[in-house]
């Protein structure tokens, strides 16, 4: 499996619960890995082996492309804010801080099932994947 994280400039990790019965493994993966056509991914606890479907795929690619825009115009979110109207006036939160605090979650169907891939950018310590 090839790299692709020097591609996007970040660290961008995605996990989900096993989906076999009877197995509570989290199955983690580098978002960049899913450019390669023939990415698979195992369960590291009961060793049920995962592959991307072409719809799955695409939306995670999605999400690749998006957090590479997101470092390609870093400088620009270094000068924005997200203000929040509050009674007293506003407050502003730098963009570029909301976006490290901000755990994101894509839920998406797989067979009758929904899934939550959680996915991480640049977390600070290992400890901040499950």
């Amino acid at each position: 499996m090839t790299d692709h994280t020097e591609n996007i400039g970040a660290k961008a990790q995605i996990d989900f619960n096993c989906l076999e019965d009877n197995c509570d493994g989290i199955i983690r993966f580098s978002l960049a890995d899913i450019a390669d056509s023939d990415f698979q991914t195992v369960c590291k606890k009961c060793y049920h082996t995962y592959e991307l479907d072409g719809v799955l795929r695409e939306k995670l690619l999605k999400m690749l492309k998006l957090i590479t825009t997101l470092r390609e115009i870093e400088d620009i979110l270094g000068d924005c804010n997200i203000s929040i109207s509050v009674a007293n006036g506003e407050v502003k939160i730098p963009y570029a801080l909301l976006l490290t605090r901000l755990n994101t979650m894509i839920s998406l169907k797989i067979g009758d099932r929904s899934v939550d891939f959680h996915l991480r950018v640049e977390p600070g310590a290992e400890e901040t994947f499950r």
